[in-house]
């Protein structure tokens, strides 16, 4: 692979995994300083020439997600303007995407939206890691790369929970059936759903668990935990029901407002999570383990680097899905 023109920058939503994803590569982080001004307007300079180089920008839109999204798009422009051959965002997680359709009347399509804007900006390419909603893809009149975390899930699972025979996957609503059904098949598990109902944003009520948890160790799974409303309450009805251990796992760990208290005081004995968001300590705790998504994005950036098949990774990796 020439490396010589393929080049990595990040802004200021997940340095150190744009870091390793560069280690991961063998190269150094391009030189790039993202600031602010003093009255708070976000200032980018590229301190080296980009001209006819493949650029990839590592910014997940995470907290603060306004100021990120801002960023990203000063920084797209700022390479477009350069005469970068290519510039490829690397959206590890993708904010806002709940918002991804109109349910009552007046409501935006804030997912679009931001679609809209990041293609206006210049990209030229989007690699990203479990969406919210896989139609989010064709928000976008570019390609995009859309890469999984579920099975670097499964292979934590499979290395650390011994009986694997008692191992039950569920799906925290019925929305994330999908995502469950696929971890399911990882393991050769069965499957099980739990039938709710939000009363008002990031609040829940568990109405129906379908499926058998008895005597079961129960891995829950999810794209995002925000609130931790969800996964707890999820996981208290099925401990009511008689599971024997309760993991939960997901991709994103937002962890907004009290989700790390509610966390550690549920029966959850571990969360699994991805560094596609970064956790600072005082999101962490002894029940949190992060999983690393850089080898994942460094070999996705590499295949697109050299105009390789990504999907090629399903086959060659049992780390990755993609499109």
């Amino acid at each position: 692979m020439d490396l010589s023109t393929l080049k990595i920058f990040t802004g200021n939503a997940n340095p150190v995994l744009a870091q390793e994803i560069a280690r991961q590569l063998g190269v150094t982080m391009g030189n790039m300083v993202a600031t602010h001004f003093a009255d708070g307007e976000i200032l980018i300079k590229v301190e080296e020439s980009v001209r006819g180089m493949d650029c990839f920008i590592v910014q997940p839109t995470c907290h603060p997600i306004n100021d990120s999204i801002m960023e990203l798009l000063i920084m797209l422009d700022a390479f477009h303007r350069a005469s970068a051959r290519r510039v490829t965002v690397v959206i590890p997680y993708y904010g806002y995407a709940r918002q991804d359709k109109k349910i009552k009347p007046r409501e935006p399509v804030t997912a679009r939206l931001i679609a809209d804007m990041i293609t206006l900006a210049g990209a030229s390419r989007i690699l990203t890691v479990d969406l919210h909603a896989g139609q989010i893809q064709g928000f976008f009149d570019l390609p995009v790369d859309h890469l999984m975390a579920g099975p670097l899930i499964a292979e934590w699972v499979k290395t650390r929970v011994r009986d694997s025979d008692a191992i039950t996957v569920v799906s925290p609503d019925v929305g994330g059936v999908a995502r469950a059904r696929a971890l399911a098949e990882l393991l050769g598990a069965p499957i099980v759903i739990i039938a709710k109902r939000r009363p008002e944003p990031n609040k829940t009520e568990v109405k129906e668990i379908i499926g058998d948890v008895q005597d079961r160790i129960c891995i829950m799974i999810d794209d995002i935990i925000d609130t931790a409303g969800s996964i707890t309450s999820g996981a208290q009805a099925i401990c009511d029901l008689g599971a024997r251990e309760v993991y939960a796992c997901c991709t994103h760990a937002v962890f907004s407002d009290d989700a790390l208290q509610r966390l550690h005081a549920s029966p959850i004995e571990k969360i699994v999570v991805t560094d596609t968001i970064p956790l600072p300590d005082r999101k962490r705790g002894n029940k949190i383990e992060v999983l690393s998504v850089a080898p994942l994005l460094a070999e996705a950036i590499r295949r697109i680097h050299d105009d390789r098949s990504v999907s090629e990774m399903f086959e060659e990796y049992t780390l990755v899905g993609g499109h």
